[in-house]
């Protein structure tokens, strides 16, 4: 049988090298050297490195490309950003919600990403947001999944309708459990908020992602009784406290008990490291917190650590791109993680990592998975993050969904005749 697709002489991000990928009927088929197979279409890789897509496991695609509507955030605060957004609800309109949601899912496909999981706010009494996205979701499947976390974001019990919302939000078809236990009332209802969410988890079988912690306090600890109920119901490996920022002002004696505690659990967490250095440590002065969880020693713990991208140009961060290689490439510099495992380790953050988070199903480069992949301009995963590398090729079910062509720059310098410089020249490619 002739394959449809087949890429030569890819470099993986285990480190195997010269390796062909056979895809055909949307799988891939086989993965080695020399394989001796005709197919459709041929790329040359030249070596470089092909991963499977990049997800980005937090995200709040409701508000993105909102910027400025209908102010900008002045303080830069996440409580800014809050009123902000809460300023902005009751004028948003279906259209505008899946117009701005399909114009970013354009730009992350291109970007290489091929799953986003993204927190939707059920605070509205319309769920006009949970309405569209399960919409935008529908329309995207086809080059890429969408998860949707039914997220109060005024609160559980704070806001009076929050918590019907939420079970309605789940009844219309949203997949995960959300939460913000640190911005309830008081401490206490935080803490009957996370008992209650997973308990409607466990009740429904659905995973749980909430929004843990995200605060400068060092005493927010709303993270060690979401890992104890996730030990009591059973919950282990569908559980995500998501930013964790109070754990990098807790005291070490006590976060030698916390990080046992969360991996004896099963509970996974999630660093945005571009909005949680930017929004954390806002009433310092200096020393300043830049308000990373502590990821590094979370690993240690044997506690699986992704990256997401959080916001892109909406009332929380004006910035943003949808290039995971740039929350990767943040993550090592704020955190720190410049050895050579760690710098890895920051790349399977972006790819393997979340999409064992999200349970995605057929993900990765084995004979069977889905034909899920992305040519980058580099030759290995450190490579990748050092020059945020240009996604050349993006595959989506054995179909080609996106090319960008190689950066090339012509310099013209003194007492030197014209030269080029690039990284490598582009891939070879026959028309699709």
């Amino acid at each position: 049988m002739e394959a449809d697709l087949i890429i030569r002489d890819a470099t993986l991000p285990d480190g195997r090298g010269g390796c062909d990928i056979v895809i055909a009927d949307g799988l891939v088929q086989a993965v080695g050297p020399s394989i001796p197979a005709a197919a459709r279409e041929e790329i040359d890789a030249q070596g470089r490195l092909v991963s499977p897509p990049f997800v980005d496991c937090h995200f709040h695609m409701d508000a993105t490309l909102s910027l400025g509507l209908p102010r900008l955030n002045q303080s830069g605060t996440l409580l800014e950003g809050i009123a902000l957004w809460g300023e902005l609800k009751p004028l948003l309109t279906h259209e505008a919600v899946i117009g701005r949601a399909l114009a970013y899912c354009d730009l992350a496909v291109a970007r290489g990403i091929g799953a986003i999981r993204s927190h939707v706010d059920v605070c509205d009494d319309r769920l006009l947001g949970v309405e569209a996205l399960l919409e935008v979701k529908e329309r995207v499947a086809p080059y890429l999944e969408l998860q949707l976390v039914a997220f109060p974001q005024d609160g559980l019990y704070r806001g009076a309708t929050a918590r019907a919302n939420l079970l309605r939000a789940l009844d219309l078809g949203v997949e995960v459990v959300g939460g913000i236990p640190h911005f309830e009332r008081t401490m206490e209802d935080g803490r009957r908020s996370v008992v209650d969410l997973c308990e409607i988890a466990a009740e429904r079988g659905l995973l749980v992602d909430l929004h843990c912690d995200e605060t400068d306090d060092p005493h927010s600890r709303h993270i060690e009784t979401l890992a104890a109920e996730t030990a009591r119901l059973g919950l282990g490996g569908r559980v995500t406290g998501s930013h964790l920022t109070s754990m990098h002002s807790m005291d070490n004696y006590y976060v030698s008990k916390l990080l046992p505690l969360i991996a004896e659990a099963g509970v996974a967490a999630i660093a945005n490291p571009l909005i949680n250095i930017v929004i954390q440590g806002r009433h310092d002065t200096y020393p300043k917190r830049r308000g990373l969880t502590r990821i590094a020693e979370l690993q240690a713990a044997g506690v699986p650590v992704a990256f997401g991208h959080d916001c892109v140009m909406d009332p929380w961060y004006s910035l943003g791109s949808g290039d995971m290689l740039e929350v990767a490439h943040m993550a090592v510099h704020a955190a720190q993680l410049t050895s050579r495992e760690a710098m890895r380790a920051a790349f399977a953050a972006v790819t393997s990592v979340p999409a064992g988070i999200l349970g995605l199903d057929g993900y990765g480069l084995e004979p069977g998975c889905h034909a899920d992949l992305v040519l980058l301009d580099a030759e290995d995963p450190i490579e990748a993050i050092r020059l945020k590398a240009t996604r050349l090729v993006v595959v989506r079910r054995g179909r080609i969904v996106a090319e960008t062509p190689a950066a090339v720059s012509r310099l013209h310098l003194p007492d030197r005749p014209p030269s080029v410089s690039a990284r490598r020249s582009a891939p070879e490619s026959s028309a699709h």
